[in-house]
């Protein structure tokens, strides 16, 4: 049976062996320590560095097809590989658009796709003739290496912006900026493509973020329009295509009340594998992302993406300032007992305050009900206190 080599140890890598197990694959693993997130249950370990070649092709040998679990492994080293007939998917020529922004919002808008208005900054000049030009309004990025939260920046005035601009350009970090986005919500549209083209798209989901971090999924968005549900998975499913994805393809998205009155998109940000949003398709889907994934990378036929539920909600377990006394398997067991519905999933790792610790899925009829039942079963794991007691 097939062997895909995954560069990457965390959860979305742990997630994506169980995929494999049940689809007869095996996972080989790229893993930066023996007791990393994805390294605790996959047999086959290559522990290494991905910035380092000798340690790829270590990973990388024998394997059917290569794929990832974050955007980092430096594209020189994939075009090398390609040219040696590696499968590697998503190929760098389409990852460089999730690994830099710039990038990114450069083609996005030379496709004539929705993107907020944005300059490269290489200077405190730009910078100031930027904020002039979106009277203030300012999100300033770093074009590589952000994530939850990280490498965003929002000044208050353009003296900040210009401290700013000047300090992080002297660490030499790579800027840009783009119009802070007056957002009513935020969405995401998940999409997976194999390399002979085949599309299949979940439902456009709500994601709710706290201090920049995601910390649920609604499926589907609630109150979204039929019409602006399929606007936006078409967006995703063009930019699949015209990109060259390989895999699954998260397009995040802000929701705005545009000039007629009506809601609108903009694309925020890109993702090139499983995706945090995604994570409710484990249980109320009948293709998960992780399997889509492995199904995508080796152009195997892709599964079916109807929804087993009305409605389900996924809930982010992240790390509060004091781990409890009552160990981790008794806090499940006391969510099992309340609500026996509730599908938890854990990655592994050791408590750390706002860590992404594990998701809790709840599937149901109604949407408020199955986010109560989300947010008290994760708040539980989390704190051993209910927060409706």
């Amino acid at each position: 049976m097939p062997t895909v080599a995954v560069i990457g140890d965390g959860q979305l890598a742990r997630m994506m062996q169980t995929a494999a197990i049940e689809l007869g694959q095996s996972v080989r693993l790229l893993a930066g320590s023996p007791d990393a997130s994805a390294a605790q249950v996959t047999g086959d370990v290559v522990e290494g560095d991905y910035r380092r070649m000798a340690d790829l092709r270590r990973a990388i040998a024998g394997a059917d097809a290569v794929t990832f679990d974050h955007e980092h492994v430096p594209n020189d080293f994939l075009r090398e590989l390609l040219a040696e007939k590696v499968v590697v998917e998503p190929r760098p020529e389409a990852l460089i658009f999730a690994q830099d922004k710039l990038a990114q919002r450069t083609k996005l808008a030379e496709l004539g796709l929705p993107v907020p208005r944005f300059a490269g900054i290489e200077s405190a000049a730009d910078a100031a003739r930027f904020f002039d030009r979106v009277e203030g309004r300012v999100c300033l990025k770093a074009t590589r290496g952000g994530y939850d939260g990280h490498g965003v920046w929002f000044p208050a005035d353009k003296a900040e912006l210009a401290d700013l601009v000047e300090r992080l350009l002297a660490e030499q970090v790579p800027l840009m900026a783009e119009e802070k986005v007056a957002f009513e919500r935020e969405l995401s549209a998940l999409v997976a493509r194999r390399r002979s083209g085949e599309i299949r798209a979940w439902p456009v989901v709500e994601s709710v973020q706290k201090d920049g971090v995601c910390s649920e999924a609604i499926a589907p968005a609630p109150g979204l329009a039929t019409e602006a549900a399929e606007k936006a998975t078409q967006l995703a499913q063009t930019i699949a295509s015209e990109l060259g994805v390989t895999g699954v393809l998260a397009v995040e998205l802000f929701e705005f009340i545009g000039a007629a009155g009506t809601p609108e998109v903009v694309v925020n940000e890109l993702a090139m594998r499983p995706h945090n949003t995604g994570h409710w398709t484990q249980d109320g889907s009948v293709t998960s992302q992780f399997e889509q994934h492995l199904r995508a990378v080796l152009d195997l036929p892709l599964g079916d993406t109807t929804p087993r539920a009305p409605v389900t909600v996924m809930a982010n377990t992240l790390g509060g300032e004091v781990e409890p006394e009552m160990p981790e398997v008794e806090r499940m067991a006391e969510v099992w007992r309340r609500f026996p519905q509730a599908k938890i999933h854990l990655y592994g790792k050791s408590y750390r305050p706002g860590r992404k610790l594990g998701h809790v899925n709840v599937s149901g009829e109604d949407a408020e009900e199955a986010r109560r039942i989300a947010r008290l079963a994760a708040g539980f794991l989390v704190t051993a206190r209910w927060e409706d007691a």
